[in-house]
């Protein structure tokens, strides 16, 4: 009796090993006769199960005379399916889904703070309110506090280039908004590299994460240090005085796109960790829908490339201020291509100091970059996807629309700071729906791919 109920449970398990343990478990108790059995009804873990069914085989050789060490083999085949779980599902939180989730917040929260610091950090440029503070301190400053300690920095500001050739006629209460404007962003920074550095310390005192991810956040943690620095030299270099007396003071381009770029970094790095870390496998209930992802990300990921060259080539439009130049759209002026692109020697530094050819590179790459978007969403309407994914790209293909769509505003309006700002935004926001993209196009571990069905079920 007991060895036909034995040989019922083998066989039924082989059809409920084929679903997806993505599946409810109500779904596969449905479809099952196991209802009776009240043990293995329990049992939702797939891992689990597999000992259970593996052990329950062994018993069933051992009683036909076929396989002796029964007991043995159920230890070993357990000790084998938890190994195979621990190396195919590397999870960065080890205590658990309330730690996953806490932690989860905290980089959503981080990634958050970091775009808010490069959206403040757009309108500071916009507003020419970088060049304010003549003097930076690592730990910070208390900012003045009293008439005497405004016309003392206000003293300071007049010896730079900037006052001379562009602001000799500001008065006290106009300094005060842009120093507030570059204390502000200043002072921001700090309070993320405090807000980072306090839960980290807590979550390693506690055990809660392993040391692939402290290492990787330790590395985050040192580049947002660092960018305090990138700041400092960036802003130092429109301190000096400009190469001509024509010429206006500003920061050097080259120093503003690192700046940018390290600020991009960054983010990204902080919201890739955040998404692995809440979402440690990506969603998937079929192998026709893990075989439609990989094709898609062999396009996605040059696009998402594309996406950061183009952001990074806007820093070097900002840093020469060629939105101000060519204010019109689709042509240059009266032309396609202005006469003098190629007019400095040697010839690298026209893409990055001439200030026709670096609009004309941003307007190729904007593009470029909106018809790749548009060519991947149509490339992928014919394979089967999953429809968060197929959902995802359309997403972008509205975003970098709108985005073009600004840029466009931007330079007919001669970059007011409120399309200015939204434009960096937008820019930041679809570098975001990129990485989700890329994200959630990554390949299942084996032990999700042995657990999928060949198509996945329409409900």
């Amino acid at each position: 009796m007991l060895e036909s109920r034995l040989i019922t449970i083998i066989r039924r398990s082989k059809s409920i090993n084929q679903r997806s343990f993505f599946s409810s478990s109500k779904d596969i108790y449905s479809r099952s006769s196991l209802n009776s059995h009240s043990t293995y009804r329990n049992v939702t873990d797939p891992t689990v199960r597999s000992c259970f069914i593996n052990g329950f085989r062994s018993l069933h050789n051992f009683n036909k005379g076929l396989y002796k060490p029964s007991i043995k083999y159920m230890t070993t085949m357990a000790a084998s399916a938890c190994k195979e779980n621990k190396e195919t599902v590397k999870l960065l939180v080890t205590a658990g889904p309330h730690a996953q989730k806490a932690i989860g917040i905290w980089l959503f929260a981080s990634a958050a703070w970091v775009f808010s610091m490069v959206i403040l950090g757009g309108v500071t440029r916009l507003t020419r309110s970088g060049l304010s503070m003549t003097d930076w301190k690592f730990t910070g400053s208390l900012p003045p506090l009293s008439d005497e300690d405004w016309l003392i920095e206000f003293e300071k500001y007049k010896q730079s280039p900037e006052f001379k050739r562009v602001n000799r006629g500001m008065n006290i209460d106009d300094f005060k908004f842009i120093y507030w404007m570059e204390y502000a962003h200043r002072m921001w920074g700090r309070a993320l590299g405090v807000m980072f550095a306090v839960p980290f310390s807590y979550f390693i005192r506690k055990g809660y994460i392993n040391l692939r991810l402290g290492v990787r956040l330790a590395g985050l943690f040192a580049l947002g240090g660092g960018q305090g620095l990138i700041g400092w030299w960036m802003v130092k270099s429109g301190l000096e005085e400009p190469p001509s007396e024509y010429s206006q003071p500003r920061v050097s381009p080259y120093r503003l796109a690192a700046h940018l770029t390290s600020a991009f970094a960054i983010y990204c790095g902080l919201f890739w960790t955040a998404l692995t870390v809440v979402m440690p496998e990506p969603p998937t209930e079929s192998i026709a829908w893990v075989k439609g992802a990989a094709k898609v990300k062999r396009f996605a990921l040059p696009v998402g490339i594309l996406v950061g060259i183009t952001a990074v080539s806007g820093a070097f439009v900002a840093g020469n201020d060629a939105g101000h130049a060519f204010n019109t759209f689709p042509k240059m002026g009266d032309s396609w291509i202005p006469e003098d692109v190629l007019s400095m020697k040697p010839l690298i530094r026209n893409f990055f100091e001439n200030t026709a050819t670096v609009q004309l590179d941003h307007r190729i790459l904007a593009t470029a970059t909106l018809a790749s978007i548009c060519g991947l969403w149509r490339s992928t309407r014919k394979f089967d996807l999953h429809p968060a994914i197929r959902s995802l790209i359309g997403s972008t293909v509205g975003i970098a629309a709108l985005q073009v769509t600004l840029g466009i505003s931007t330079l007919l309006s001669y970059v007011p700071v409120s399309l200015g700002t939204a434009h960096q935004a937008g820019a930041l926001t679809l570098l975001t729906f990129m990485l989700l993209l890329n994200h959630t196009l990554r390949r299942p571990s084996s032990m999700v791919l042995k657990s999928l069905p060949a198509v996945a079920k329409i409900i």
